[in-house]
């Protein structure tokens, strides 16, 4: 069953990428303790393994050389500060190796899941947070169980594992005491360090369920509500109201545009009277006639009526009116396919205006136009 908010409302939506980055900018991510449990452990233990012997080795020696003291410490006591100031610089170097190792293990977690955050308000203090309800919630609900089933099983494989190879590894501890103090300790560093490395290898079973659970728990307490999510879209794109009359702006914003094309135009093709294409050619600038402007119905007698104005030959061909209207789009060249036909069209222009500045016979209109059928009929 979904969650619901504080109004009652069901939270049944997924959460969106806005809701998502607030979050995280609020420090509301996923985290994984078992994950970043499993990485320093798992670096302890890789890092015993490698450098454990040198560690141990070095620890021993500085051990043994503070252990000797020199007479000049007795007479002189800041000689003694410096050199224990001494001793613990080295040892700090000898072991900020495993220490690097481990930070860097640390920083690991977050990148895998959540990313680094850093919100105030995570600080900052909530009376909501002392809530023994909420609390009580949050100890009996999914969280709750979750963590007590990890819990659970960290015990069952972390012990058992821990009892297996105690029992297996048990004759080879017992021979430990008869080895000599180099080679005990050696054997024991490896032993220990392979020993915590197989422990907590277990781990990575639990942060392995733990990471899927966290995420969807995450993406469980960002669901948004109905309203919720039409509001955001809202906000973010503004109201339906709005769009439309911008939309509406930018529509006659397009037509006038179209419309100043028209005078421009060589010739307007008509059907003659639902549709209406203007085109224009330029020779040597551009690869066929392109279209200027079209439209129907209002827009065609307005393209018209333009045309008419600025002394614009209209040419009634409806068949190749049809197809340059539903193959063509604006500013751009007309089809191969109407080539022929377009090429008649303005040759009989061309011959027209020949004819009208000589006071000769018009010619006659081109009937046999090569226009496809499948590009005009059946179109509506």
């Amino acid at each position: 069953m979904a969650a619901e908010n504080q109004d009652g409302q069901e939270k049944s939506e997924e959460p969106t990428a806005k809701r998502l980055q607030e979050s995280k900018q609020k420090g509301e991510v996923p985290r994984s303790r078992e994950l970043n449990t499993t990485l320093i452990l798992m670096a302890s233990a890789i890092g015993l393994l490698t450098m454990g012997r040198g560690i141990g080795d070095g620890l021993a020696e500085i051990v043994r050389s503070s252990l000797s003291i020199d007479r000049r410490m007795i007479y002189e006591p800041m000689m003694a500060i410096k050199n224990l100031f001494s001793t613990l610089l080295d040892a700090f170097i000898l072991i900020s190796p495993l220490i690097s190792l481990m930070v860097i293990s640390v920083f690991l977690s977050p990148m895998m899941i959540g990313g680094f955050t850093f919100s105030a308000k995570k600080i900052k203090p909530k009376l909501s947070n002392m809530s023994p309800l909420k609390g009580a919630k949050k100890l009996f609900g999914t969280q709750g169980l979750m963590e007590l089933a990890k819990s659970l099983l960290k015990v069952g494989l972390v012990g058992g594992l821990g009892a297996l190879l105690i029992i297996k590894l048990f004759d080879d501890i017992l021979r430990i005491g008869h080895y000599e103090f180099a080679t005990a300790y050696s054997k024991t560093t490896e032993m220990t360090a392979w020993y915590f490395l197989a422990v907590c290898s277990t781990i990575i079973i639990i942060s392995a369920i733990d990471i899927p659970f966290q995420i969807w728990q995450h993406k469980k307490q960002q669901r948004m509500t109905k309203k919720e999510v039409k509001e955001e879209r809202k906000s973010t794109e503004g109201s339906p109201e709005v769009k439309s009359k911008i939309r509406g702006l930018q529509m006659e914003a397009a037509m006038r545009r179209m419309m100043e094309e028209v005078p421009k135009a060589d010739v307007v093709i008509t059907n003659p009277t639902h549709y209406a294409i203007a085109l224009k050619y330029e020779d040597g600038k551009m690869g066929a006639p392109k279209l200027v402007a079209k439209g129907t119905e209002l827009v065609a007698a307005r393209i018209r009526e333009i045309a008419a104005e600025n002394e614009v030959p209209i040419v009634s061909a409806p068949p190749l009116a049809r197809a340059i209207y539903f193959s063509t789009e604006l500013e751009q060249e007309i089809p191969s396919r109407l080539y022929l036909a377009v090429a008649q069209i303005l040759a009989y222009i061309y011959q027209l205006k020949q004819a009208t500045s000589a006071g000769m016979q018009t010619p006659d209109l081109p009937t046999d136009l090569d226009v496809p059928d499948d590009m005009w009929k059946g179109k509506k």
